[in-house]
This record gives structure tokens, C-alpha cells and sequence, in this order.
């Protein structure tokens, strides 16, 4: 099966994007630039935005522009019958079942095959900037008004800060008080996604990066993942059983044991 791909409608003014899942999120990325807006989907070259959706991960910018899900206003899927069901509405208020299109965010296509899907945007930010020093990255989170990321080494704290040209200035100005200098970008990611728990308990054979505020960290050597709690399994199997009850979505997969 092949998703359907293309911009099907952007409204600016409606802060609004319908758009086929199969659409490169990069050619999504330009269509909304022309409007002055984003989508809060990580821009990787190769990805399309279907994929994006069914791994789930958020990007560098969680800690302030949000998470993935909360970009999924609508889906159209193809449950594991064949029929195409709608879940959620292009309006936050007053659509039944608003929150049923989220649980799609992260399953792997194990719940269903998504088609389309309206997504939420924000105005494009018209001034950024990462900044790098040796930070406390707290006290850089407890100073700062909402960067859009903190990332930390264990030594140094790399900060992106985003928004009015003015706002930003004034910001990297407190950035600069606390030892940060403006760099080009954020450091290399350690090549495993794991909790940022797994860093907290230490015992860490090599280097890590952590996405402060997010729960989520990147480390250079495989950690052994420990087991999601028993409620959280059962949860899981609940869905599976009621979304496709013939196990036919996705076999072989499981969000759970994702690496």
C-alpha cells in the first residue's frame, strides 16, 4: 500500500494544513514557509509525514514549540477491516472523539494505516538562535522565557531560542550572563534514543546528550530498556485487541518494544 501524498489545502489565516500522509515532511515544511508557518513535525530529509506520525518521536524543539501528537488535529485511516474512518476535526472544541486520531501518534501503523490528516501550525519564528557555554541548564531553563531547547552533556548546555527579533536578543543576553556563547547548531546526536532516566541512574559506559524538560536523552552505547509497568501493558494490549482484533496492521511490530 502506498499513502496518498500532496498539500491538500492551507488556510494561513486558519492556521490549518491538510496534507496526505506520504507527503515529504520537507516538501510540507516549503509549502508552509510560504505562508509564514510550520508544522511542529521533525524536518528529516526521506521522511514523509505519515512516518513521522507513526514513529512518534519528537524533535529537538519539544521543550517549547510542544509534542509531536499535539500537532494531529484529524486523521483519516484505514482500519484493519478496510474501511477509512475519521477520527477527530479540524476544530480544537466540539468534535466527538477529538483525542481518538492522537493514540495513532507513536503505534507504528499497528492501529491503522493513515491516509491524511489535518495538522495544526504556528507562525514561523522570525529570529533564532543556539546559543553554547558551560550552563547550568535549570538555571538556564528557570532564566529563560520558553526556548524551544535545552540540551545537555553532562558539562555543557547548548539553547535555542526562537521568536521576535527583539525578544531574542533580549534573551541570548541573559543566555550570554550565564556563560553561553552563539553558535551554529546544536551538538552530533548520540546515535540510541533513550529516558532521560537511564542517564539519571548513571552507569553509562559512554557519552550522552539530554533533552532537558522532555524526559528523553541520547546516549552512544545501547542501555538495556527495562520492562513498561504492567498497567501500561495491558493498556496497550486493550488497544491493539479493539483497533485490529485480526492482527493484521503492521505484524511484527510493537510500539512497545521499539527501539
Amino acid at each position: 500500500m502506498r499513502a496518498p501524498a500532496g498539500v491538500r489545502d492551507f488556510d494561513p489565516a486558519d492556521m490549518t494544513v491538510r496534507v496526505g500522509a506520504g507527503t515529504p515532511v520537507t516538501e510540507l515544511d516549503t509549502a508552509l514557509a510560504e505562508g509564514g508557518q510550520r508544522a511542529n513535525l521533525p524536518v528529516t530529509p526521506g521522511a514523509t509525514v505519515g512516518g513521522v506520525l507513526a514513529v512518534g518521536r519528537d524533535d529537538v524543539h519539544a521543550l517549547g514549540r510542544g509534542r509531536l501528537r499535539d500537532a494531529l488535529l484529524e486523521a483519516v485511516y484505514v482500519a484493519d477491516d478496510g474501511r477509512l474512518v475519521t477520527a477527530g476535526g479540524p476544530t480544537v472544541k466540539n468534535v466527538s472523539g477529538f483525542d481518538l486520531c492522537r493514540v495513532l501518534v507513536g503505534s507504528l501503523g499497528t492501529l491503522g494505516l493513515v491516509g491524511e490528516v489535518i495538522l495544526r501550525t504556528w507562525p514561523r519564528p522570525m529570529s533564532e538562535q543556539w546559543l553554547v557555554g558551560p550552563s547550568d541548564p535549570v538555571e538556564l531553563r528557570r532564566v529563560l522565557y520558553r526556548p524551544s531547547s535545552i540540551l545537555w552533556d553532562g558539562q555543557t548546555s547548548w539553547v535555542h531560542l526562537e521568536g521576535h527579533a527583539s525578544d531574542v536578543e533580549s534573551e541570548a543576553e541573559l543566555a550570554r550572563s550565564l556563560g553561553c556563547e552563539p553558535t551554529n547548531g546544536p551538538p552530533p546526536f548520540p546515535a540510541y534514543r533513550v529516558s532521560s532516566g537511564a542517564v539519571e541512574n548513571g552507569g553509562l559506559s559512554g557519552s550522552y546528550l539530554v533533552q532537558i524538560g522532555t524526559g528523553v536523552a541520547y546516549v552512544s552505547e545501547p542501555v538495556l530498556a527495562t520492562d513498561p509497568a504492567p498497567a501500561v501493558v495491558a493498556l496497550h494490549r486493550r488497544l491493539k485487541s479493539e483497533f485490529d482484533p485480526r492482527g493484521r496492521l503492521n505484524p511484527g511490530r510493537d510500539p512497545l518494544v521499539a527501539a
